[in-house]
This record gives structure tokens, sequence and C-alpha cells, in this order.
């Protein structure tokens, strides 16, 4: 009698860890189109979703995913960066047998959420990133785990503490309020009627509050900022009576200039703890283990250049990849070539055609990273096949 031994090969496994592409497609959405270009060319593989993202747009998303089921979004009423009423979302995981709220500061305070508007510096707060993390805190989270990017504001985070309790007063005692002007007067601080909670901030930016790489100076513009002394004196007018008041002094933390100094304002008021937003996404979601298991990895965001070695999401993923001995391939909108950058992965690869413009790459984007996926599969097996 003869028998037969039958060895079952495993598919080859590929894990997708994209980043969003900034304005068209959320970390997710990226995944789900390279997805259908694999299952279109390489339809016996195996493809693992796990999105990254950083502290900006997408964070929230990005961690509800790791979390694999185990969170739920949240609607809370707020009001934008210029004080319009609105509804901010948010969401509720459980970690550890408690209950975490992750919120992204641009769903209160965001600079897209009032682009419709002339950029008034001026005239934006952060109340309602405040008021968001204070609707979580009623839901009964013990933690709150706060993306801070893509900010309209330059507030150093008083209208976030004033939400919260704080109180900001003037020489004569008058009760401030939480514009930036605001801070023109500034003489005392009362923090005793503060709500308390645990807070981490999720932060890639390394700029202190103050000076030439300071909020003001470095991201003021972008919100409108003309007078970048008058706004960088506001905030070292706050920090300076920060210290005074409540005993600490972060002006010079690596991400306190972050969101327009929310970081500053998270790390004062609410003694937060910040990190990176890749780290955090990475450490929830059991990256490196996905990648240990991966044959290939996959990743990717918006536009790749040189800028993506500082910090980017694509750069922790690559090096992962690298110190595990997998290869790994970037697929971006648009990608310009850096030494660096191309020396960190085994492929780069850009989906807008070169005929292309911006506008109608962004508005086809999903198609374009199907077909550029679709169209690359051979490449893609080669890489794997001749490691």
């Amino acid at each position: 009698m003869v028998y037969w031994t039958i060895l079952l090969i495993p598919p080859m496994r590929i894990l997708l860890a994209f980043d969003k592409f900034k304005g068209s497609l959320t970390a997710v959405q990226v995944a789900e189109a390279a997805q259908r270009g694999l299952q279109r060319s390489w339809p016996e593989v195996e493809v693992v979703v796990s999105p990254i993202a950083d502290g900006g747009e997408g964070f929230t998303e990005a961690v509800l995913s790791a979390c694999e089921g185990e969170g739920r979004w949240m609607d809370a009423k707020t009001h934008d960066a210029q004080g319009r009423p609105m509804k901010s979302r948010y969401g509720i995981v459980q970690r550890d047998g408690e209950a975490e709220a992750v919120m992204e500061m641009s769903a209160a305070s965001g600079l897209a959420l009032v682009k419709d508007l002339p950029l008034n510096p001026h005239l934006a707060s952060t109340y309602g990133t405040g008021e968001m993390m204070l609707h979580a805190l009623d839901q009964g989270v013990k933690r709150l785990l706060i993306g801070i990017g893509g900010s309209a504001t330059n507030d150093g985070g008083c209208g976030m503490a004033m939400a919260l309790g704080c109180r900001f007063l003037d020489k004569d005692g008058a009760e401030l309020g939480c514009l930036p002007a605001d801070l023109d007067v500034l003489d005392r601080i009362d923090a005793s009627g503060m709500t308390k909670c645990e807070v981490l901030v999720a932060c890639d930016v390394d700029n202190p509050l103050l000076g030439e790489k300071g909020a003001s100076t470095v991201y003021g513009p972008q919100k409108g900022v003309q007078e970048v002394g008058l706004f960088d004196g506001r905030l070292q007018r706050l920090a300076e009576v920060v210290k005074r008041d409540l005993g600490c002094d972060h002006r010079l933390v690596p991400g306190a200039g972050a969101a327009g100094g929310l970081g500053f304002g998270l790390m004062s008021f609410c003694g937060a703890e910040l990190r990176g937003g890749f780290d955090i996404v990475a450490d929830l979601s059991g990256l490196r283990a996905r990648i240990e298991q991966a044959d290939l990895v996959i990743t990717g965001e918006g536009r790749m250049d040189g800028q993506t070695l500082h910090g980017k999401g694509p750069h922790g993923v690559a090096l992962m990849a690298r110190e595990l001995g997998k290869p790994v391939v970037g697929i971006a909108g648009m990608v310009e070539s850096d030494a660096g950058l191309e020396a960190c992965f085994d492929g780069l690869v850009q989906v807008k055609p070169e005929s292309m413009s911006c506008e109608e790459a962004i508005a086809n984007a999903a198609v374009l990273v199907e077909e550029t996926v679709a169209q690359r599969a051979d490449w893609l097996k080669d890489l794997v096949s001749n490691r």
C-alpha cells in the first residue's frame, strides 16, 4: 500500500499598515482599496489590515480599529474653534477592564471645520475640545487618549481648560473669556474647580511652546496668524502665570507647541503625558507581532518625501519591518525622491500618474490605489520570493 503525504503550504500573508491619504482617504479606506487590488491579481494571498496614525486626523479610527470590536463611537455637543455649535465624534474603548475615551482635538477645534470662514486666530479657541473631554468624562471613562494636530487655534489650551472648569482672571479678579486676546490681561489662574482626569496625548511634533520653533512661529501662519510676536507674547504670559499659580513649567517640553500650545495646556492643566501617536497605535494594535507574522508589509500615506523620515508612521513601520527582516513597500499618492527614504524601503510606488492633476488624483484616490496594487502584484510576489 502506498501512502502519500500532502504538504499544505500556507498562503502568503501581506500586512497593510497605511496612514491616511490626507484630503481623500482614511487609513482604513486606503487599505480597503489596496486589498481589492490584491484580491484581483493575487486572490490566494492572505491580507491583514492594521491602520496607523499620528495624533491628527484618523487617530481615533486607527485606535478603534486596533481594539477590534471593543470600541464604540459617541457624539458630543460642542463648539467649533469659532464658537459655532456642532457635534464632535469620539470613541470609547475597553482596556484593562476600564473605559477609555479616544478623541482627536481636530474633531472639535480643527482647521478643516472652519475652512468656510476667513481665518481669524484672534477668535479661535479650544473650548470645544474641552467640551468633548467633559462629555467623555460624564460617560464614566477613567482615561482620555487625545490626538492633537490639525488645529485652528493658538490659545495654549486655555479654552479647553475653561470648559473643564478652570477660571482665568484679570488683575481686578474679573473672569476672562477663552480667546487669545484675553491673555493680554491675564493676571491669575484658579484651577480649583477643574474636573480631574487622566490624559495621554498623542503628539508627533517636538516643538516647544515659544520662540522661533514654537507654536505661533511655526504653525501660526497656517491658521492666519500674522502678528507672530503678539501671539508668542500671549503664550509667554500664560506660561509665566501657569508657573506661578500652578507650579509647573512645560514651555520647553517637546510637543508643548503642538496644536497652538494645546500640548502645553494639557500638560499644565491636566497633568497629561505626551507620547508619539504612531507609538501608541502600534502598541495598541500589536503592530510588531503582525509584522513578524507577515511575508510582506505595505505602508504609505498621501505624500512620501524626506519629511516622512521625521516621525511619520510609514517610516516607523519600515524601521520595524527592517529590524524583523521583512520586505516593506511604500505606496503613496505622491512620492518625492529622497535617498534616505529610498534606503528604508524595498520599493516606493506613486499612484498618481504624472499626467494627472493633483485635484483629479485626490478625487479618484481609491481607484488609483486599487489599480496600482493590482498592476504591481507580480512585482510584489517577486519581492517575497526573492528574500
